[in-house]
């Protein structure tokens, strides 16, 4: 089985895990034929990629038909070391591409090998034979007409699907159940009336209502509101009754809903100082006193948003700051914020404020694609590594992790016993995913309190692997390496993380050895570097006197 189209730096329109899989050894760009009922999957082999440049070589790039043995050699790396096909596919094949440095003069080394992937949820079969053909489009006949009136003719398209020849029964209860069973990342938090709005600044720095809160998507945004001290009362965006009343759905689309609790409420005097109110039960309104100022305007607002795994807001609070401001402000600064935290986990605790603080957590997260840095609340979103046991069986301890401490040299292994008949593929899979884990972070915070809207302040992982020439190669070793530096006063320097490498080392196992019961062992690190540079002191320039004389100043000496 072959997979459909290689998934590396290709998007390619309609495609997907399922299509027919029928060989016809076409390259990449070439003109495709009409076909009904066949599918196209491209060779591998043909396919480049990186191939930008027409009738030319393009640099580090491995697979490119124009690059000669001389452009080989003076490749310092291969920019698409790996071309495969749908991750979700069980087995599929793999073009892989690496130059040799060691022989004279380097020289480009291409494979073909089959990746097999150990996900219990893999595809084995696949079925559906358009996915990822380009069909040129029937051209309207006498024949046709009717036909493609009836499928283009509507206000929405109604696309034939021959997946596995049956109907779907649209009077079902599970029939498209799944647009309004969860909510998912970035998908706008509905309430009774509209959506949960975060205000935000426009252009002008003026806060604007418009911005849905996006499920997952924790943010933090200044903005200011134009103000009457005297019809204070009146605005409704500065009292807390207009971050409350809104009910919030469970689940889109839905008719359960929860309230909007508050949690608490903090006072702010004019002079700055802050004071926790006692008691949250009743709503305190914006109200114009005769001194001419007006109290219980709302300055803050953070939400905090309980959810499920299954995509389901549970519980939703808000914590005021409420202040006064006199009859000479025109205008006043608002701030808000919104967090989410999923149930029956403890959120993940500050590392340092703002440096990090021995014995603390590093933080991690991940970053898809337009937005920033998630941030999971509960272990898994720091940064780990494997975790001993007692037992050492490396299958048994699968998925054990432990957070990394800041400033804490950590080693951790296990063995794994290879038995018989082993395949090396899918063994090499495995011990990778013993090491890293199922979802290894991609990003470290910088400081112990970067925010994860801040993406400036998170440095990403490097990944270097290396690996000895051989059929089998198995990775024994996964070495993490945190590089910080003091920042800020010499006085009180703060812990800064600058860099984090992530070495896999690869050893080669015969494959004699496969074939009789053997035991490996496996390891994992990490090491923190202080790389910060030794204080000197430093002393302010000598002034310099920019004198201008006259021309004739020394005459008639000169």
């Amino acid at each position: 089985m072959r997979p459909c189209v290689p998934s590396t730096n290709l998007q390619v329109p309609g495609s997907g895990p399922a299509c027919a899989l029928k060989y016809f050894g076409l390259e990449f760009g070439a003109e495709l034929p009409a076909l009904k009922d066949q599918a196209l999957v491209y060779n591998l082999a043909k396919l480049c990629v990186c191939n930008l440049l027409v009738a030319q070589c393009d640099i580090n790039c491995c697979c490119d038909p124009d690059c000669s043995a001389a452009d080989f050699s003076l490749f310092t790396t291969c920019s698409v070391p790996v071309v495969t096909g749908d991750s979700q596919l069980c087995s599929q094949e793999a073009a892989v591409y690496s130059i040799d440095v060691t022989a004279h003069p380097p020289e480009r080394i291409f494979k073909l090998i089959d990746q097999f992937n150990p996900n219990i949820f893999c595809i084995q079969t696949v079925n559906y034979k358009q996915a990822l053909s380009f069909i040129p489009p029937e051209t309207p006949t006498a024949q046709n007409f009717d036909h493609l009136l009836e499928q283009f003719g509507g206000a929405a398209f109604s696309a034939e699907s021959d997946i596995l020849n049956t109907e779907l029964d649209a009077q079902s209860p599970f029939f498209y159940s799944n647009e309004t069973a969860r909510y998912e990342y970035g998908v706008p938090i509905q309430t009774a009336d509209a959506f949960l709005r975060l205000p935000s600044p426009t252009v002008s720095s003026q806060c604007s209502d418009a911005n849905p809160a996006g499920f997952l998507v924790n943010q933090a945004t200044k903005c200011s509101r134009m103000i009457n001290t005297e019809n204070c009362g009146v605005i409704q965006e500065l009292s807390m009754l207009f971050y409350t009343s809104s009910h919030i759905l469970v689940v889109p689309n839905s008719s359960q809903m929860v309230n909007i609790t508050v949690q608490s409420i903090t006072f702010q005097s004019l002079n700055g100082t802050r004071t926790l109110l006692n008691s949250t039960d009743a709503i305190l309104f914006p109200m114009f006193s005769g001194v001419n100022m007006c109290t219980n305007i709302v300055l803050g607002a953070s939400y905090l948003l309980t959810y499920t795994d299954a995509g389901e807001i549970t519980e939703a609070a808000v914590s005021f700051v409420l202040g006064t401001v006199n009859s000479t402000v025109l205008s006043v600064q608002q701030s808000f914020e919104i967090s989410f935290t999923q149930l029956n986990t403890k959120p993940i605790p500050l590392s340092g404020n703002p440096g990090y603080s021995v014995g603390y957590p590093v933080r991690a997260g991940f970053r898809p694609p337009g937005s920033g840095i998630i941030q999971s609340t509960n272990e898994y979103g720091q940064l780990t590594i494997l975790r001993s046991t007692s037992n050492q069986d490396c299958l048994a301890i699968e998925g054990a992790r432990t957070p990394v401490l800041f400033g804490y040299n950590m080693i951790s292994g296990c063995k794994l016993r290879i038995t018989a008949y082993a395949e090396c593929q899918l063994l090499a899979q495995t011990v990778l995913n013993i090491l890293k884990g199922q979802s290894f972070p991609e990003y470290v915070a910088s400081f112990g309190n970067s925010q994860p809207q801040d993406v400036l302040d998170w440095v990403p992982i490097t990944y270097i692997h290396s690996s000895e020439q051989g059929p089998c190669q198995l990775p024994i070793s996964f070495e993490i390496e945190v590089k910080w530096t003091k920042y800020g006063s010499l006085v009180n320097p703060q812990a800064k993380i600058i860099s984090v490498t992530a070495s896999i080392t690869s050893s080669t196992l015969a494959l004699t050895n496969l074939r009789s019961k053997n035991t490996l062992q496996i390891a994992s690190s990490v090491t923190f570097i202080d790389v910060s540079a030794p204080a000197e002191p430093g002393y302010k320039a000598q002034p310099t006197i920019e004198a201008k004389l006259p021309f004739d100043f020394f005459f008639p000496f000169v």
